[in-house]
């Protein structure tokens, strides 16, 4: 997809790691995560970057019909998604939500709802923007309307009047502060902190017949990771990265959020303390404590029907096999997995040992038994 979190894909295509590994790679953009879906369903695409939601609703049934199980044997990446707002609300509505709730329910009652975009109605935006609107009190669905757009299409879907705000992954959001049409609201770290985002997913078929690929491919994502975390390096991968072929923009855009300070264009500035990362701090280890998690959101927001079967659901999809068999040809050292208790900025504690008490927990909800 064209956004910064393809990264790992792309500077292993480019710096022949992924030949290195004995493997010829062809990368094929995708126009949406919808279509993307579908590529790997009938087996266009061998693997592809994913939104980490996406095999967790496909194990759910909620990626569409005859979908394929798929495995998660690696993260991409952490963090680095935001939420944009239009220019009308710069100096009134900034990381809380509740600033927003008195044109949301003004919207609501007249006929004319507030609009958010989100890439996938069972995707990680869709998610952070649907918490993060519930902390201000604002339902979103019956007090505000979300719509489903392709991340390169957001801004013009702004530009066009369409939507009063949107969740996205990089680049799109510093674009639209670059373009003056919107703002950085809150940035998706702030929610959660060193959250997991993109994953690199191949279906269980698959991953079944080809091991030993899929262990070679993680190889190469791996030094392309080490390599995108390093600072030196940044320039040379905006560069990289913004070219026709992939994400086909300024490269200001893409470097604008990979430095240590974010800049939310409406005057705010602060220090990034929580950054994409492809690599570091273990950010590629798969957890069965983050399937969990959108478990527990799908099952809030009434997308999944009844009590899901939390920890047999994020045990078929989360294979850290692949990820410690990677590693130890590579002769890196594995860190322990954590899976304890996580704070998101609301204050919500989410206990991944009592997951339906979490997911039954919330206020603003649309819990359907």
């Amino acid at each position: 997809m064209a956004l910064t979190d393809a990264a790992p894909l792309i500077v292993a295509h480019e710096k022949g790691l992924f030949r290195e590994q004995g493997l010829n790679v062809t990368l094929r953009r995708a126009a949406s995560w919808t279509a993307l879906r579908d590529a790997v369903n009938k087996g266009e695409t061998h693997a592809a970057q994913m939104l980490f939601s996406m095999p967790v609703a496909s194990a759910c049934g909620l990626l569409g019909l005859n979908q394929k199980p798929l495995i998660v044997p690696w993260v991409l990446s952490r963090n680095g998604q935001a939420i944009t707002l239009h220019n009308a609300y710069k100096g009134k509505v900034a990381t809380d939500a509740k600033n927003l709730r008195a044109a949301a329910i003004e919207g609501r009652d007249s006929g004319r709802p507030l609009v958010f975009g989100h890439t996938l109605r069972v995707g990680t935006h869709a998610l952070w923007l649907r918490y993060w609107l519930a902390a201000g009190d604002i339902h979103p669905g019956n007090d505000v309307a979300l719509i489903t757009v392709p991340p390169a299409q957001m801004v013009s879907n702004m530009r066009s009047a369409r939507m009063d705000g949107f969740c996205v992954g990089e680049p799109w959001n510093a674009r639209a502060s670059a373009n003056e049409l919107g703002y950085t609201a809150i940035t998706s770290q702030e929610i959660w902190p060193n959250h997991p985002e993109k994953v690199f997913a191949f279906t269980e078929e698959f991953a079944r017949q080809q091991p030993a690929t899929v262990v070679a491919s993680l190889k190469a994502l791996y030094q392309a990771g080490v390599w995108l975390d390093d600072p030196l390096n940044r320039s040379e991968a905006a560069a990289l990265l913004a070219r026709p072929e992939y994400l086909d923009c300024d490269p200001a855009w893409i470097a604008a959020r990979l430095g240590e300070l974010t800049s939310y264009g409406d005057g705010r500035t602060a220090p990034n303390t929580h950054p994409m990362t492809f690599s570091s701090g273990n950010t590629n280890r798969p957890r069965v404590s983050h399937a969990i998690w959108f478990l527990t959101q799908f099952r809030r927001w009434g997308l999944h029907y009844g009590k899901p079967d939390y920890a047999g659901i994020a045990a078929r999809i989360i294979r850290a096999d692949f990820f410690e068999t990677a590693l130890s040809e590579l002769g890196v050292t594995t860190p322990s997995p954590f899976d304890g208790p996580e704070t998101l900025f609301d204050g919500k504690v989410f206990d991944p040992t009592r997951p339906e008490v979490y997911a039954t927990s919330f206020s603003l909800h649309n819990l359907v038994n």
